[in-house]
């Protein structure tokens, strides 16, 4: 069912922004494809974020070589963490408490049908959402996501946010996690987004000092609706989905 006008008298250059809070990855990930099927399908004509902060889980993408896990699924259960294989690209990562983790469902055909083109978009959201803090971010040749050098600039790189994205028909789903208090030893337990010998980092380790959750995510909105030339409107993930899926968040 198409969302009616009276509940969405919004124009379709809006960025439709659901901050879920904390919710676990499988409800998540439900959501999510039920809303990239509604945007294909025409039922919501406008682009959305869905904003959420997951429990511990590793989540293993297309491209994921079974040794970059280094724990087995049962040390794994030991630990509270789960673990699910999707259908993103990008290796193996880690997604917990204290991390932004955002899907953009993106609706391409309004922007432009360039996966790449997406991708660096992407990062410069992120990029540009990490300078409100004083945090330069960068990008690496050849692997994506986000990277600092941090405050003062050190000749050493540290990933400060992981990208992995899916596409049906030019609309996207799954997205990116940006460290913002993340307990940072969980990605001892993998080799993060395949990349041997990285060093992950947070908001927190750069600044040496507490960013809040929702600091980082009005950031990212508001960086996020600039890059795409959209103006970002609040909405509750009921009115995105059918109740039988947005109960469980």
């Amino acid at each position: 069912m198409t969302i009616p006008d009276s509940r969405f008298p919004i124009p379709d250059r809006t960025l439709l922004v659901a901050n879920l809070g904390g919710v676990a990855y499988g409800p998540a990930l439900e959501l999510q494809r039920d809303v990239a099927r509604r945007v294909i399908d025409g039922d919501i004509p406008q682009d959305v974020l869905l904003l959420v902060e997951h429990p511990p889980v590793v989540t293993l993408g297309r491209g994921s070589k079974q040794a970059h896990l280094l724990a087995s699924p049962e040390f794994l259960r030991s630990r509270g963490v789960e673990l699910f294989e999707v259908e993103r690209g990008g290796d193996v990562t880690f997604h917990g408490p204290g991390q932004l983790v955002g899907y953009p469902i993106i609706d391409l055909k309004r922007h432009r049908q360039d996966l790449h083109w997406y991708l660096r978009q992407v990062e410069e959201s992120l990029i540009r959402a990490l300078a409100t803090f004083d945090i330069v971010g960068e990008r690496r040749a050849g692997q994506t996501g986000v990277w600092t050098r941090g405050l003062p600039l050190s000749p050493d790189a540290r990933k400060i946010a992981s990208i992995g994205v899916h596409a049906r028909e030019w609309v996207t789903w799954h997205g990116f996690a940006l460290n913002v208090s993340t307990d940072l030893s969980y990605f001892d337990l993998m080799v993060p987004c395949g990349i041997s010998g990285v060093t992950m980092t947070s908001m927190n380790r750069e600044l040496q000092e507490p960013v809040r959750l929702e600091q980082a995510a009005d950031a990212v909105v508001a960086s996020f609706s600039e890059v795409f030339d959209l103006t970002a409107h609040a909405v509750e993930a009921s009115v995105l989905s059918p109740a039988d899926l947005t109960s469980g968040l």
